[in-house]
């Protein structure tokens, strides 16, 4: 009996790949597994000739550690409280013969066609709570087809795990080398196939590199949000209803319904923000066929209760929704040989010093007195735990605790100490900051005259010559004091406001010139917007510079 259904599962399946109306155009095989095919496509087979499609997704700076080119900006200061703007150094998993790495990540998303593919039709059946899916060999050729282009959806978190390991067997089969002859290999060893981590996923549904150079990439949306619909199914134009992949227009990096369709499982747990707090269910990215045209946007991010509870029956049930699929990925690990790992040791000293001082993870863990003011805590809390379960060491229990309490005095003093300094440093820099570009418009007229001069006469080219450097020497400074200004404003933003506000205080009630009075007053919106956002914005602090400063007189 169950060879027989085995078998009249596979006719089912070979039907379903060979029939397909003329009006189609494509042959069946592209419409379910590539509808939008393009040259630099990577493609891996699938069992029963199916396939799937995967794109590079090149990631900033260079070598393992990057640069700090490779820290970009994630989240939305006008999403939900759970999508703050954070700042994340982004990594590839594989690297090319020019020295970009890259990850890899699905062109679409997993159909139910590939799904069947590997675990066969009565796999899909098993762990299908759709109850379309029953009706497939019922369904005229086209509404199989159509039907079977659709995302999955409806299975559980584990059914996905446990597809993707039947894939990972299927293509490390030891007798079928052939199979794995496009998977990217690091260091000569493939990789393998995963669900995306989460800021993979929204690095790549933001647009990546070609979208950070047009200066779109922290934008709500990739595209501008009058052509929403023309690359997202969401509920006004889907209405609850899901489509087959790849109908609408692709992202800057040719992947398709990054945004809309589905929402898409990732490899991470969902915390309240990234990379920390509370870790619950599954994360769930991009917004699906029930979002509301309004609240579509890169950041969103939503939680999938892998486990669901019912308080009628008082069960827990793997959580199968209606509108929750996935994208696959490729992987790499990040250890592969004791060579490779001691090549990135002997790396990482460079690295502590510059990438990873621009992130919050890089600074909180490289600022000590906030290190020692935790442990205190720590510290207190094991204290009172010993007093209370040991009376008889209560006096010198509470003289170490009133030690650990002077401790915390004297850091939260050495923390205030260096919020003081970090506004000096910034106020200077910022000084500067002033004077340059204040001097910078005189040098640009006097550019323009020279250039009307050397349309008289070539005796004023030197002249011009000289008008140039000084602007680019004056266009350098302004680029370093701006890079120093940004660098303790980060610090300050990741100081507690408190200590900040203090550090304020103190100066300001210094005597100071008008311009360093201009420039705290500037430092301390900077600070407050940077505490709001947790974003840097340069461009806006030199706009604000010079809107300030320009033309102003000492006073």
């Amino acid at each position: 009996m169950i060879i027989e259904t085995r078998i009249i599962a596979r006719l089912v399946w070979l039907l379903l790949l060979v029939v397909a109306p003329a009006s189609w155009g494509a042959s069946p095989a592209e419409q379910l597994f590539n509808p939008q095919p393009a040259e630099d496509d990577i493609v891996l087979p699938m069992p029963d000739n199916a396939t799937m499609v995967f794109r590079k997704v090149p990631v900033p700076g260079r070598g393992f550690w990057g640069d700090p080119s490779r820290v970009i900006q994630l989240g939305d200061a006008t999403g939900s409280v759970f999508e703050g703007l954070q700042r994340r150094q982004i990594a590839g998993s594989f690297v090319d013969d020019q020295g970009q790495w890259y990850l890899m990540i699905g062109k679409y998303e997993l159909t139910v066609a590939q799904f069947a593919a590997v675990m066969g039709l009565q796999g899909l059946m098993d762990a299908s709570a759709d109850p379309e899916i029953a009706t497939l060999p019922e369904l005229n050729p086209r509404e199989r087809l159509e039907r079977l282009a659709r995302p999955l959806t409806y299975v559980s978190h584990a059914d996905m795990q446990r597809f993707v390991e039947r894939y990972n067997q299927w293509l490390f089969d030891p007798s079928h080398p052939e199979r794995r002859a496009n998977l990217p290999r690091i260091e000569g060893v493939p990789g393998f196939l995963r669900l995306p981590a989460e800021d993979e996923w929204a690095f790549a549904a933001r647009g990546g590199i070609p979208a950070l150079e047009a200066g779109i990439f922290n934008d709500r949306l990739p595209f501008d949000a009058s052509r929403l619909s023309e690359h997202a199914w969401h509920l006004g134009n889907a209405r609850h209803a899901l489509r087959p992949v790849g109908l609408r227009a692709g992202n800057h990096l040719g992947l398709y319904d990054m945004l809309g369709n589905a929402q898409e499982m990732t490899a991470s747990r969902f915390r309240p923000e990234l990379g920390q707090g509370k870790p619950g269910g599954i994360s769930v990215r991009g917004g699906s066929v029930s979002t509301p045209e309004a609240e579509m946007r890169s950041a969103l991010r939503a939680e999938l209760d892998e486990y669901a509870w019912d308080p009628d029956s008082e069960q827990m049930h793997q959580r199968r929704s209606f509108n929750t699929g996935a994208r696959l990925a490729i992987g790499s690990n990040v250890i592969l040989d004791s060579e490779q790992r001691a090549r990135l040791e002997q790396e990482y000293d460079a690295y502590r010093e510059t990438i990873r001082q621009a992130t919050p993870v890089g600074r909180s863990l490289d600022n000590l007195v906030a290190q020692a003011s935790g442990q205190l805590d720590d510290m207190d809390a094991l204290l009172d735990a010993l007093i209370a379960d040991n009376p008889a060491l209560s006096d010198p229990l509470s003289t170490l605790k009133a030690q650990s309490e002077q401790a915390r005095l004297q850091l939260t003093q050495a923390e205030k100490a260096r919020a003081r300094s970090l506004v000096q440093d910034a106020t200077r820099n910022g000084a500067n900051l002033s004077v340059y570009v204040s001097k910078l418009p005189a040098l640009v007229s006097a550019r323009d005259n020279a250039l009307k001069l050397v349309e008289h006469s070539t005796r004023y080219e030197s002249r011009l010559r000289e008008v140039e450097a000084l602007i680019d020497a004056q266009k350098r400074s302004i680029d370093e004091q701006l890079s120093a200004y940004g660098d303790k404003l980060a610090e300050l933003g990741d100081t507690h406001p408190d200590h900040v506000a203090e550090a304020f205080e103190t100066l300001a009630a210094r005597r100071m010139t008008a311009r360093e009075r201009a420039v705290l007053e500037l430092l301390d919106l900077h600070v407050q917007r940077y505490h709001e956002l947790r974003r840097s914005e340069p461009d806006k602090w030199l706009e604000d510079y010079s809107t300030r400063f320009v033309g102003f007189e000492d006073g």
